[in-house]
């Protein structure tokens, strides 16, 4: 049985990407990722995005930012609601991430949004990530 899970190989491109210090990394695209992607350039996390079309293929191109000592601006990203354990949360229950230092992004009725501003929408969701 071969079960993937896109929004996981994302987050772990990007963190592997900082970790191995690269200047950019290269996902497949898809409507979802390139949501995540304008959410995380719109909070300061990654420098940038651009979609790469070659054909019939489309790939997203994530610039990722660093800090002034070089080091990298995300220090964890994770993945919270797994194909084998989604988490929902009402729209009072959405969770801080380290007591607003980090974000967390969610799927709502709304679209695709940060815990902020689905507590500022007053809607709940499935918790996508968090980052911090």
């Amino acid at each position: 049985m071969n079960v993937t899970d896109p929004i996981a190989d994302f987050l772990t491109s990007i963190r592997n990407g900082l970790r191995a210090r690269h200047k950019s990394v290269e996902i497949a695209a898809s409507k979802l990722k390139l949501q995540m992607a304008t959410i995380l350039r719109d909070e300061g996390y990654i420098a940038g995005f651009r979609l790469v079309e070659d054909g019939a293929r489309k790939r997203i191109e994530v610039r990722l930012k660093y800090g002034t000592n070089n080091e990298p601006i995300i220090s964890s990203i994770q993945r919270v609601s797994r194909p084998g354990r989604r988490v929902y949360v009402g729209s009072t229950k959405v969770p801080r991430v380290l007591g607003g230092m980090g974000i967390n992004i969610l799927t709502t009725p709304k679209g695709l949004m940060t815990g902020r501003a689905a507590r500022k929408e007053n809607v709940g969701g499935e918790i996508l990530c968090e980052i911090w």
